[in-house]
């Protein structure tokens, strides 16, 4: 039994699936309806296939629903897909111009560009410093507030045009408005609280021996993976200067296997895996 928890268009679905048995399954989850649709195809394509539309974060409880309490492995691949990036109609990104929309599911939420004509200037600078890290946070917020009043900013080069002509960006060849777009997308989708409820589920649902493998894109969330992981190898750590006896302890639920990134051969083949780091931990003997 496995999970891939972000289907996006199936690649790794399909991957895991020609290493599967003829009995096994494969749980596949994703919030974005045009995903669902082509998760429903490969179902047709391979009934050892189970859909569900709705963040990983729920997979404990939906696989309690299907009578499954443990699992041999669990993949994440997070972010945005490329099929996401690519359809301007989606409004993950400048480079195509499109209704500032940046929801995972689009079927429900407020879209980018309704949180930004409602939010106050010092939200938007907190969501655009935190989680974009950008330095520029405040003086960004101020003018999106300031161009609202009079034309609310409704698509993606809207506000990408907006960004670039109020602040530099300060890495060569990035786009001024690259870690604005992040955070906005990061917060509407509330992207960080996912991914740390989904990994404390992957805790309850690996059997001993299962392996979890998570794949993220910049900082914020392989810092979250990274700590998680260290945390849960070596929880003992935290009460290392208290007067505990070591058998009293509490004991590691993970080993950490390592981490990948994309080789030069697959960086040239897709370059979008640059930024990409695969962090494997494997489920052992602990204290749940």
């Amino acid at each position: 039994m496995y999970v891939d928890g972000t289907f996006g268009r199936g690649g790794h679905s399909r991957y895991l699936l020609s290493l599967l048995d003829k009995n096994s399954k494969l749980v596949v989850f994703d919030k974005d309806p045009m995903a669902i649709e082509a998760a429903e195809s490969l179902k047709k394509e391979d009934g050892r296939v189970l859909v569900v539309h709705g963040a990983f974060s729920t997979m404990s409880d939906v696989l309690s629903d299907f009578g499954i309490t443990k699992v041999d492995g669990i993949t994440m691949d997070l972010g945005i897909s490329s099929p996401q990036i690519d359809d301007g109609t989606r409004g993950f990104s400048f480079m195509r111009d499109g209704p500032l929309d940046m929801r995972m599911d689009n079927s429900k939420g407020l879209t980018a560009a309704e949180w930004l004509a409602s939010a106050d200037v010092e939200l938007i600078a907190k969501v655009i410093k935190e989680y974009g890290e950008e330095r520029f946070a405040f003086q960004i917020a101020k003018a999106i507030a300031s161009r609202r009043e009079h034309n609310p900013i409704r698509t993606t080069h809207e506000l990408a045009e907006l960004i670039a002509a109020n602040v530099r960006t300060r890495e060569k060849g990035q786009h001024p408005a690259t870690r604005t777009f992040q955070a906005i997308r990061i917060y509407i989708n509330e992207e960080l609280e996912e991914l740390s409820r989904s990994l404390t589920s992957a805790i309850e649902l690996l059997k001993v021996g299962g392996r979890l493998s998570v794949i993220s894109f910049h900082s914020l969330e392989d810092r979250i993976v990274k700590q998680f992981i260290a945390k849960e190898s070596n929880p003992a750590s935290e009460f290392a200067r208290l007067p505990i006896r070591e058998v009293d302890m509490p004991k590691g639920n993970l080993k950490s296997l390592g981490k990948l990134t994309a080789t030069e051969d697959e960086i040239l083949k897709n370059p979008r895996s640059r930024s990409a780091i695969l962090r494997v931990a494997e489920r052992i003997e602990g204290q749940r």
